[in-house]
Parts: C-alpha cells; structure tokens; sequence
C-alpha cells in the first residue's frame, strides 16, 4: 500500500473538523493483519488494544454494511463487534439493505452491477470474494453516504478512478488506514509508540515498501505539514 503526504485529503480535513461524520469501514479493517515474515501474526487482543479501541474511543460515527458484518466469522472479532453494536457510547451502526426503500433498492442494484465488473464478485451467484467492499459501495452510493475507510487496493481504486472506471461512485470519498492512525495519534487516543509500530508493519514491513513509504518521522512531518491548520 502506498503512503501519500503529498497531497491533502478531503475526507480526512472532514473528519479532523468533525469527529461524528457516518464512516463506512471495510472488514480488514476489524481483523488482524498477518504480513507474514518473522514473527508471530498480530493477535486480535493487541489489534484492538492498540487500534480499534482507539478509533472507538475518538469517532461516534463509525458504520458497517450487513456484508461486512457478515465476514466477521472469528468469534474475538464478531463478539467484539456485537458488543460495540449495543454499546451506550460511540456505538457501532450495521446497515440493512431491508431498510432501503424501493428506489434505493433499485439503485443500490444498478451500483452493484457498474462496480461488479471491477471486482471479482459475480451478483448472480453472491459470492464472496469482494461481496463486502462491493455491497458496502452500492449500498453507500444508493443511500447518498460519503466516507469510507479500507485498507485494501479494491475499494481505493473504485472509489479513486470512479470517474475513469465509470464505477458511478464519484461522490465518494476513500479515508486510508495510515490516515486513521495519523488523527489517532493527533487527538491522542491510544499509545504513540504502538500507532507507530502499526504504522511500520502495515507501510514499511517489506524492502519495497521502506523505499516507497515514508518512515514514521517523515509521515507525521509530512502530515503535519498538510494539515497543520487542524
């Protein structure tokens, strides 16, 4: 994944002026990242300790598409799902399509079908590869939502190249996970020196990625720079 402090993100000035906005999140998002090399794999206690715990703690906004509940089959990952879901602050929303009425319905099919075509999902078999990205997409484009978070190429490039891809989805706008972990540190919530560690193993973990991706002093230089006025 690539890291850009060059250029201001819209999304993330929205969040930084309003914590509460409604942000779609992906599934990767909730689970363990396993990178691979040295190492054991990050435990779901120590992801949401350093990360998700932090996000909950910050942002009363944060939203998901029954698709990607759906993904949650980890029992640490649901459990801690369901628990935000009944949550008395800063609770997670679940999206249902059955609470669409029949025009949105009828749009959310069609984003379906102009975005499909991008992924590997298939809509007439549901299957599940991609289903959650794509579902989540239609679903936000039919209802008129904005703000999505991922950490994965699919969603990025769909919501990035919208206009050239003619995935109908130019009204959204992408929130990147470096760029979470950034307004986390900024408002203080979780430890610095963990976000920084999250930091490295998700951007600079191989030898490509040390070479493409700013190490931490550079990133938050660079954030900084471009959104000091925050």
């Amino acid at each position: 994944m690539k890291v850009d402090i060059s250029h201001k993100n819209s999304a993330l000035e929205k969040l930084i002026e309003d914590p509460s906005i409604t942000i779609f999140m992906d599934a990767n998002l909730f689970i363990p990242p396993d990178r691979g090399g040295k190492g054991k794999p990050m435990s779901f206690d120590m992801f949401r300790s350093i990360w998700l715990d932090p996000l909950f703690s910050t942002l009363s906004g944060l939203s998901i598409h029954e698709s990607v509940y759906d993904e949650f089959v980890q029992d640490d990952v649901k459990s801690y799902v369901d628990t935000k879901k009944s949550a008395k602050s800063n609770p997670i929303t679940v999206h249902y399509n059955k609470n669409m009425n029949v025009t949105e319905q009828s749009l959310m099919q069609t984003y379906i079908n102009m975005i499909a075509q991008h992924s590997q999902y298939i809509p007439a078999r549901d299957n599940k590869k991609d289903r959650g990205e794509v579902l989540s997409l239609a679903y936000m484009a039919a209802k008129g939502f904005i703000y999505f978070s991922a950490n994965d190429f699919l969603p990025i490039r769909l919501i990035q190249e919208a206009s050239s891809l003619k995935t109908g989805l130019d009204n959204l706008q992408i929130i990147q996970m470096y760029e979470m972990i950034y307004y986390l540190v900024k408002h203080n919530a979780g430890d610095k020196q963990t976000l920084k560690q999250l930091y490295k193993y998700m951007y600079r973990r191989t030898e490509r990625e040390k070479r493409d991706n700013p190490d931490w002093t550079e990133f938050m230089d660079g954030m900084d720079a471009l959104y000091k006025a925050q």
